[in-house]
């Protein structure tokens, strides 16, 4: 069996899946049950292996990824399927392997063993601790002091939109051990149990359903055996679990995109008006074939960008360009899709009122549009200097 028709039943299982354990993860009590509950189902179908590499627990990726880690391919194929059904299976699923990573690529022999097969089983819940108040797209701008120790560092400050926050068992998080903030110099990873003295969390609520919140530190104590990577390569390791994993967000877009074009299809071709269907109006068709077409030309930007970050390839303009045309064109079509259904697509509960909220955050976190936009542009421009010099 080849790796594309592996990827297109991986993806097909995932929306199967999705679809039948919806009901049974938005209709839990409150987020946290939601949230604990979608983990369960996941570990249960046993997908939280793809967001590990094989040697620590995860699915053989049959070659899929050139350095026999995660595939970014596996992991879009899984979003998109599980984005179709669910956007809290889906931000659980990859926020166990956005949290893990680090330690996948700077975590101890020690460290990787006794954590990531846990991350794949969903018996321990990761979280990745990056932003901040005052730095967000500019991570150089991280300010949380880790002051040295006999046996480590000392941690205070705050982390904010930290997703995970008072479910995870741990956080990998970005620290100043030295430097000036602003300066990239003096940023380093490391891993903090959830359960270390002076951690405190504060919830906050978001427009659609998702566990996070501010994570605040006061005097923790870092052990030095929880170091991740060197000293002060904090953030090249943060950038690196970023790579591997954005290209994944667009992957997400395309799956609620293609669930909000197959609901207003559906919606279209069921109501009536004026004694014909409204999918017989040419306006309303033009607007079907505009979505159609921005959604395949997302999953081809997808499936281009994954491909190139899983082979070792230059994928800088690659992964900026189907993020940002990805998540725009998921919030065009949810949008579209809202309009289509008039007055049941703002009515609380339908499915694409959900996805139109659902979307909204994927055009900002790990990287905005506007962020991806300058990254693509320094990127072609870099290129056609070279080719023309």
């Amino acid at each position: 069996m080849s790796a594309a028709l592996d990827l297109v039943d991986l993806e097909r299982r995932a929306r199967t899946f999705a679809m039948g354990a919806a009901g049974a993860v938005h209709g839990a009590v409150d987020e946290d049950a939601s949230a604990r509950r979608a983990l369960d189902l996941l570990a249960e179908q046993d997908l939280l292996r793809w967001t590990v590499p094989p040697a620590q627990g995860g699915h053989d990726t049959h070659d899929l990824a050139a350095d026999d880690t995660v595939s970014v391919r596996a992991l879009c194929a899984v979003r998109r399927g599980l984005a179709y059904g669910s956007g809290m299976l889906d931000v659980m699923f990859v926020e166990q392997g956005l949290g893990a990573f680090p330690i996948v690529l700077g975590g101890s022999p020690k460290l990787q063993s006794s954590v990531l097969p846990e991350v794949a089983r969903g018996t321990r819940v990761s979280a990745f601790a990056l932003t901040e108040v005052g730095a967000g797209s500019s991570v150089n701008e991280v300010a949380l002091s880790a002051a040295a120790t006999d046996d480590g560092w000392r941690l205070n400050g705050a982390k904010t939109f930290i997703s995970n926050a008072g479910l995870a068992a741990f956080y990998t998080v970005l620290v100043r051990t030295g430097g000036e903030v602003g300066e990239r110099e003096g940023l380093t990873m490391v891993y903090v149990p959830a359960d270390a003295r002076g951690i405190e969390v504060k919830r906050f609520e978001v427009m659609a359903p998702h566990p996070i919140g501010e994570v605040h530190f006061h005097d923790v104590n870092v052990a030095r055996e929880h170091l991740l990577g060197e000293e002060g390569q904090g953030l090249d390791l943060a950038l690196g679990t970023l790579a591997r994993f954005r290209t994944s967000v667009a992957a997400a877009a395309t799956g609620f995109a293609r669930r909000a074009l197959d609901e207003s299809m559906a919606h279209l071709d069921g109501r009536r008006q004026f004694g014909k269907p409204l999918s017989a109006f040419q306006g309303l068709r033009f607007d079907l074939a505009e979505m159609d077409t921005r959604v395949r030309a997302s999953e081809l930007l997808v499936d281009e960008a994954a491909e190139l970050v899983d082979t070792g390839g230059d994928a800088t303009a690659a992964v900026a360009r189907a993020k940002m045309y990805a998540t725009e064109t998921a919030s065009f079509v949810c949008d579209r899709a809202v309009q289509h259904l008039g007055g049941l697509g703002v009515k609380r509960g339908s499915v694409v009122e959900r996805l139109f909220r659902e979307v909204r955050a994927l055009r900002i976190y790990e990287g905005t549009t506007e962020i991806q936009r300058v990254i693509l542009a320094k990127d072609i421009l870099r290129t056609h200097r070279e080719r023309n010099s």
